[in-house]
């Protein structure tokens, strides 16, 4: 508790959080009997300095967990470090360092400053997924996955830079050139290990209708992305470059069969078996799809590509008419969608039209809109459904019609059949980098993958490394990978991938609830807390963290880990913090040091200025004045209650008992208690809202009020500064820390309830109303609560300044507004 009479924040705050820490206030501990509340914000990766961003994502959190906590609820708010990752690497080539080091170094430096801005976190629970207690795991549940089947192996194409001998991520590539070395990316075809997620497609878009704690955009998002589609899978037969079927069958998916009948070629991806083994016999086939290995394959990067093919000279055979059309190797088909193959209708698809133009082949209008409107296909392909022309027996159906005719037709012919299916893929998990937890599998020549035995897991990283950045070091390392089979006992090699690092962010919030069990993955305190009742975070990970997530939560339901469906039960994605209009960032130089302003203002000012500034789900603008303003008005609560002619008044009001004798307030009194009432019942809906901006603007208001008071003992000035306290309590809590003990309280503020508005209070003998001729206002009125409408109109009539406009006028009418003002209307 601070005695001296100027707001000195440093001092304030580091008493506050030396209190807190020895009475370990934010320890969760699991109570059956009381409502829980977990308040999750996704856990930062230790990058070394808190950022702006960073510092409105957990304050948010923090405001709510401490709210829910006055609202009477078991709350738990935990934090960890996301630490496994690509940036470890970078920084360990630059500062020549292992990555290990530079994380854990990062990880004791923002421990110092989270714990300075008063985050109300559980401690006891902290970890960081490098911790091989944490990543052991993920490798058990992932053996257990593996021999479930819902792991599995294939060689897949990948992005290879031959000079640091690594896998880039898509947004790594730039201009087909690796973003760090500008070495010419390749692609290559390597064995990795994939999780079955299109097993859970249809339960993760199912599940999306019951999240709705969720935001919509976000659940728009996912089902995208999921992309769940009814088409027709349906099977061209391949004609040899000797004019003669080779048999095989060249199947393509398509939501529009309705086109079917305008197919002029079709398009196989650059590694697809029949492009290469064309390729053999031809040289500019074989160049195009070399040229090909280098390309980028990111969605934005396909968009906007020139679209390139070549002639496999192959051919094939159309399911109905039997028409032959050609085979283009084509450079926007990708093997790892579907068949790795499509059916070109240039006169209904804009991107088929334009490879059609390209090398001149046939646009074959097949649907005719529906309304008789004017197309020209010379122009454009037109690609609304319609009505089908040219299309045989098909001629004159809806598309919707033709969808289900011709579906029928090939299935009873045998090429083809109605498919659901998905634009999500199974989620590939391997990676080519060290510094992530290794994939718990050997090798062996005699028994193939082996997972390894849960008696050994886990698989530790070796963090005593010389990092180069040319390729793994583990690969380098005999001592890590030379083993011996579990099933044989011959020699063996680890597998010297790592995984994905989401795969440590998809559970972490489970394990949250049980850090400490070294026996378990997780126990019955996961079936108390989860699951996690609010969740905050950015609408960056609004796809993959978040379907990862819910994709690990319903494979450890599955094996009895957890209980429910889904993680996250309401989620809340903040907006950005901008400077000038423009996001922060170093790469703009427009950041602001958090850690500059809190040593100069103290985190409640910081804390104050980033809810009060915008609602949570908005950008943030930042601005120096607001930040002196949220400073200015922390003096202005100190001085309030460090009044030394108020502050004994103020403590006995409490050592009384702390009541408000209601009837016996006079006139004045009760007019500024429903004042401070009124604007306690608004911050009290805001808040469930969570627009904190305006219950700090509520808060405002009220010191502005009870600025006003004169009597030194006023109860309704005591009782206001209790509200104004409690209220304020979870955005500015070292300074309501304080401020709640100089008041002679006994218990935290912490422990204090959330304070509700009086409804009494705001039922007032009278009212004010605002007087108006001809819509400008002329006069104020006093008339009593609830009096009837001809007693106000007298009222307003009468006024003396109202005559003055009225006098000599007729009036047409008088409208009251019940509570907020009358108008008079006069000619």
């Amino acid at each position: 508790m601070s005695t001296q009479q100027s707001y000195i924040p440093e001092t304030v705050e580091s008493g506050a959080q030396e209190y807190w820490v020895e009475n370990a206030s934010f320890r969760a501990i699991e109570d059956p009997g009381r409502e829980k509340f977990y308040c999750l914000a996704m856990f930062p990766y230790p990058s070394g300095r808190l950022h702006m961003g960073h510092v409105r994502n957990y304050t948010i959190s923090d405001v709510i967990a401490r709210y829910q906590r006055m609202r009477g609820k078991n709350v738990l708010q935990p934090i960890g470090w996301d630490a496994f990752g690509l940036p470890a690497e970078n920084a360990a080539m630059k500062h020549k360092v292992p990555p290990a080091k530079w994380t854990r170094e990062n990880i004791d430096y923002m421990r110092v400053q989270f714990k300075r801005l008063g985050l109300a976190y559980d401690w006891e629970r902290e970890f960081a997924t490098c911790d091989p207690d944490y990543y052991r795991w993920e490798q058990w549940l992932f053996t257990r996955l593996f021999k479930k089947g819902l792991i599995y192996k294939k060689t897949a194409p990948v992005n290879w830079c031959p000079h640091d001998l690594t896998v880039l991520a898509n947004e790594q590539v730039i201009e087909g050139c690796c973003w760090r070395c500008d070495t010419p990316v390749e692609r290559r075809e390597i064995p990795q290990y994939f999780m079955k997620i299109t097993g859970y497609a249809e339960e993760l878009l199912a599940g999306l209708d019951k999240l709705d704690g969720w935001p919509e955009a976000v659940r728009t998002m996912q089902r995208n992305w999921i992309g769940r589609s009814e088409g027709v899978e349906l099977a061209f037969t391949v004609v040899g470059s000797d004019g003669k079927s080779t048999g095989e069958e060249l199947r393509v998916y398509t939501t529009r069969p309705d086109t079917l009948m305008g197919v002029s070629y079709v398009a196989v991806a650059p590694e697809h078996p029949l492009a290469v083994r064309a390729a053999k016999n031809n040289p500019k086939l074989a160049a195009f799809i070399e040229e090909c290995a280098r390309m980028e394959t990111s969605e934005a990067a396909m968009e906007t590509m020139e679209k390139k093919g070549v002639d496999t000279g192959l051919e094939a055979i159309h399911p109905i008419s039997g028409e032959r059309v050609p085979v283009f190797s084509a450079n926007f088909v990708l093997m790892g969608y579907g068949e790795g193959a499509v059916m070109a209708v240039p006169a209904h698809d804009q991107r088929d039209w334009e490879f059609a133009h390209k090398y001149g082949l046939p646009v074959k209008q097949v649907i005719a809109p529906a309304d008789d409107e004017e197309i020209d296909l010379a122009k454009q392909a037109f690609a609304t459904k319609g009505v089908l022309v040219n299309s045989g027996e098909f001629t004159g159906l809806t598309s919707r019609q033709a969808f289900d005719g011709i579906a029928a037709k090939l299935e009873k012919d045998g090429k083809g059949n109605k498919r659901t299916n998905y634009r999500l893929r199974d989620w590939g998990v391997s990676r080519q980098r060290y510094w992530g937890a290794p994939i718990p599998i050997i090798n062996c020549d005699s028994c193939g993958t082996v997972p390894v035995p849960e008696k050994d897991l886990p698989v530790v990283l070796p963090e005593d490394v010389s990092f180069d950045g040319v390729g793994s070091p583990i690969k380098k390392m005999p001592e890590f990978y030379e083993t011996t089979c579990p099933k044989c006992g011959g020699k063996a090699e680890r597998e010297t991938d790592t995984f994905d690092t989401f795969m440590e962010s998809s559970w972490y919030y489970a394990r949250f609830t049980s850090p400490d069990n070294s026996e378990a993955m997780l126990d019955e305190r996961a079936h108390y807390w989860l699951p996690v009742d609010q969740y905050i975070g950015g609408i960056e990970h609004a796809i993959l963290h978040l379907l990862y997530a819910r994709f690990f939560h319903k494979l450890m339901r599955d094996e009895g880990l957890v209980k429910g469906d889904e993680p996250f039960a309401k989620l809340l994605t903040q907006g950005m913090v901008l400077k000038d209009g423009v996001k922060m960032s170093k790469s703009k130089g427009n950041t602001v040091d958090p850690q500059a302003l809190i040593d100069k203002y103290g985190a409640d000012t910081v804390r104050l200025f980033t809810m009060f500034a915008a609602p949570p789900e908005q950008s943030l603008e930042w601005n120096d004045d607001a930040v002196e303003g949220a400073s200015r008005f922390l003096k202005r609560v100190w001085r309030l209650v460090h009044d030394n002619s108020r502050l004994p008044a103020l403590k006995q009001w409490y050592a009384d008992g702390a009541k408000i004798e209601a009837n016996a307030l006079s006139a004045g009194q009760k007019k500024l208690r429903a004042e401070i009432h009124g604007l306690l019942d608004q911050a009290g809906r805001d808040v469930e809202k969570y627009q904190f901006n305006t219950v700090v603007a509520a808060a405002m208001k009220m010191v502005n009020a009870l600025g006003q008071v004169d009597a030194s003992d006023d109860p309704v000035f005591a009782e206001g500064v209790d509200l104004l306290l409690r209220l304020l309590s979870p955005i500015v809590p070292h300074i309501t820390h304080d401020l709640w003990q100089v008041l002679g309280q006994q218990s935290s503020i912490l422990d204090a309830a959330w304070p509700q508005a009086d409804a009494a209070a705001l039922v007032r003998d009278t009212i004010e109303l605002v007087v108006q001729v001809n819509g400008r206002v002329r006069g104020k009125i006093s008339v009593a609560a609830g009096v009837a409408k001809d007693v106000v109109e007298q009222a307003a009539l009468a006024d003396e300044n109202v005559q003055r406009f009225t006098k000599g006028k007729n009036v047409v009418k008088v409208i009251v507004v019940p509570g907020r003002l009358v108008n008079v209307v006069v000619k």
